[in-house]
């Protein structure tokens, strides 16, 4: 998994695995998932990160939790 910040679209993305989206599904509260051809997600996209304070784009850690 690769985790991608976009400062200047202000977006957070997970993206699972690289392949090419063929459908994307805009889910309330501006997160999008992309899926490939077999309908699995393969990244998910988080709008308006900083402003939802998802992400400081002063400080780029990410801390991940496998509780």
């Amino acid at each position: 998994m690769n985790v991608k910040y976009d400062a200047e679209a202000d977006i957070l993305m997970f993206i699972f695995r690289e392949a090419f989206p063929v459908n994307a599904i805009s889910e309330p509260g501006g997160m999008i998932v992309s899926y490939d051809e077999h309908d699995e997600p393969i990244s998910i996209e988080f709008l308006n990160a900083s402003k939802r304070q998802l992400i400081d784009p002063q400080n780029l850690n990410l801390a991940i939790a496998t509780d």
